[in-house]
């Protein structure tokens, strides 16, 4: 579904990503896994456009993407969970989820306010209250039901599990399988191995903005020398 070949990104002179190369099947839950710093949030800013590539390309279902703005990435059914959240903090949280809204997709599943509280049960007990009333681990659902409210057909989400309780972190993991069990595809970034464990298909790990290693969890299990090398604290 996302093919990410040989990009290269920089902030300023910074070379951040290195010929960065991947793919992520359809269907599947693919983990970008790294140390802080290693470029996992510029990955996924690149893969949107929001900061631009300087090299390489991007495809989504066949099609280029790399040349076009973030805002015609995200209505050819990208959805983006940046790691600061963005909830709109004067608003509902049901305002927030219309503010996210665009139609059904063909083939893609539909989410609607009603599925949406199903799934997110902290947030339909919320429904009235503004986002800056929420707890930080109710905003990151929020952004979340957000994004789903424009019926992606792929969603990155940039380390869902960061600065977030671990009862939260537990909902959240029980959320991407749900969502992996409706057929959504998913790229996330974390630095938690044990939470990319628990719902991830696939592996990348990338180091100093390069590739170092992609493959299944299950092989990334059975090799402590790739975890101790690139993951260790």
């Amino acid at each position: 579904m996302l093919e990410v070949g040989n990009i290269n990104s920089f902030y300023g002179k910074a070379h951040v990503l290195r010929d960065l190369s991947f793919d992520v099947p359809k269907g599947a839950v693919v983990a970008l896994l790294g140390r802080n710093g290693a470029g996992k949030s510029t990955t996924m800013k690149s893969v949107m456009q929001i900061v631009r590539t300087a090299s390489g390309l991007v495809r989504f279902e066949g099609q280029e993407i790399s040349n076009l703005p973030p805002h015609k990435i995200a209505k050819l059914g990208i959805g983006y969970v940046p790691e600061d959240r963005r909830v709109f903090s004067d608003l509902t949280v049901v305002e927030n989820l219309i503010v996210g809204f665009q139609p059904p997709r063909e083939g893609s599943v539909t989410w609607t306010q009603d599925i949406l509280f199903d799934l997110f049960p902290n947030l339909a007990e919320r429904r009235n209250n503004r986002g800056k009333a929420l707890s930080g681990g109710e905003q990151q659902m929020l952004t979340i039901a957000r994004t789903l409210m424009g019926n992606p057909s792929l969603v990155l989400l940039d380390e869902p599990s960061e600065g977030v309780a671990p009862v939260i972190v537990e909902q959240m993991a029980q959320v991407i399988t749900q969502l992996k069990s409706e057929g959504l595809t998913v790229l996330l970034s974390e630095q938690n191995l044990h939470f990319a464990r628990a719902v991830a298909d696939h592996a990348v790990i990338i180091e100093s903005g390069a590739r170092v290693y992609y493959g299944t969890l299950a092989e990334l299990n059975a090799n402590p020398d790739i975890r101790d090398a690139y993951l260790a604290a």
